[in-house]
C-alpha cells in the first residue's frame, strides 16, 4: 500500500493547502508513485528506497526540467514520507539520503514604479461595476500584497472601515491584518456600495463578485491582472504574484523594515522576506556611488 489518498485528505483537511497547492501535490505524488510501479515494479511504499527516488530525479532532469520543478516535487515528497512515519507506515525516511539539485538564486519579477503609477492612474477601465471590479482588484494586490486566493476568498466583512484594516485569511487559515490608506478605503467603500446596489439578494459573502454575482476564481483575477499589466509592462511575468513581489520590493526600496514587510506579507519566518532586499540592491548602489568619497571612482 501507498497510502495516497489518506495523504492527500490529510494535506486537504487538516493542513488545509490552498486547491491549488494541493493540485501540485496530487500530481507529483502520482507521477512518482506511477514511476515506482511501472519501473521498479514497487508494490508497497515501504520498499521505496533512497535509490529509487534518486533514479527518479535523474529520469526527470534527463526530461528536461529544472532543478527548481524537482525540488518542488521533492518537497512533496518529504511531506509525504514524514506524514507516513509520523502514522507509524514507514520505518525509515528514505528521503534522508536524497540530496536536492542545486538551484540558482532568482529574483522575483516586479512591475516597475513609474508603470504602477501608469496603470493605477492613467488606464480607463470600462463604465459601471465591471471597470470598479477590475480597479479594486488591482489597488488591493498592490496596496496590501495580498495573494489571488487570499483576494478570491475575502468576504465584505473581513474590510473593517472604523480601523482602516483589511483581514487576510492566509495560507494554513493564519489571519494577518493589512492596514488600508484612505484612497483605497474610499474606493473600497464605493465598491461595496456599488456591489450592494448592482447584486442587493446576492448570498455570497465574497467581496469580489464577477458581473454574474458570482464569486470570481483566482484563475479569473489572473486573467484580469495580466490583461491590464500587459498594458504598461513588458515583464516576462504578468500575474498577481507580480503584483505582491512588487508591493514588497517597492516597500523594501523606500526603507521598510523587513521585518514589517515580512508581517504584511503573512511570511511564517524572514528567510522568505529577505529575496526582496536583493531587488533593492541597484538603488543601494546608487546611493554608495552618490555618497561616498570613493564610491565612483
Amino acid at each position: 500500500m501507498f497510502y495516497e489518498s489518506s495523504f492527500l485528505t490529510h494535506l486537504q483537511k487538516e493542513r488545509r493547502l490552498s486547491p491549488h497547492t494541493l493540485a501540485a501535490y496530487t500530481n507529483d505524488l502520482a507521477q512518482f508513485l506511477l514511476y515506482c510501479q511501472d519501473i521498479h515494479s514497487l508494490t508497497s511504499v515501504s520498499e521505496v528506497g533512497h535509490l529509487h527516488i534518486r533514479a527518479w530525479v535523474v529520469s526527470l532532469m534527463e526530461k528536461g526540467q529544472n532543478p527548481r520543478s524537482i525540488n518542488r516535487r521533492l518537497s512533496c515528497l518529504k511531506t509525504y514520507f514524514r506524514y507516513l512515519q509520523k502514522n507509524s507506515w514507514l520505518e525509515k525516511d528514505p528521503m534522508q539520503k536524497v540530496i536536492a539539485p542545486k538551484t540558482a538564486k532568482r529574483l522575483p519579477v516586479i512591475i516597475q514604479e513609474n508603470e504602477m503609477r501608469l496603470l493605477l492612474s492613467k488606464i480607463q477601465y470600462p463604465e459601471g461595476y465591471a471597470g470598479l471590479l477590475h480597479q479594486v482588484i488591482l489597488e488591493l494586490l498592490y496596496a496590501t500584497g495580498i495573494r489571488r486566493s487570499e483576494l478570491a476568498n475575502m468576504k465584505v466583512s473581513d474590510i473593517d472601515f472604523s480601523r482602516s484594516v483589511i483581514k487576510i485569511t492566509g495560507k494554513g487559515n493564519k489571519m494577518r491584518l493589512a492596514p488600508v490608506a484612505s484612497y483605497l478605503s474610499d474606493l473600497l467603500r464605493r465598491f461595496v456600495d456599488f456591489r450592494k446596489e448592482t447584486f442587493p439578494t446576492a448570498p455570497d459573502p465574497q467581496l469580489i463578485l464577477s458581473i454574474k454575482g458570482v464569486p470570481f476564481s483566482p484563475e479569473s483575477i489572473y486573467y484580469i491582472v495580466n490583461k491590464y499589466l500587459s498594458l504598461v509592462s513588458n515583464a516576462e511575468q504578468l500575474s498577481p504574484h507580480v503584483l505582491r513581489h512588487s508591493f514588497a520590493t517597492h516597500l523594501s526600496d523606500h526603507g521598510a523594515d523587513l521585518n514589517a514587510i515580512r508581517e504584511l506579507l503573512g511570511h511564517s519566518n524572514l528567510a522568505a522576506t529577505q529575496i526582496y532586499m536583493h531587488n533593492s540592491i541597484g538603488k543601494l548602489k546608487k546611493v554608495y556611488d552618490q555618497a561616498h568619497p570613493k564610491g565612483d571612482e
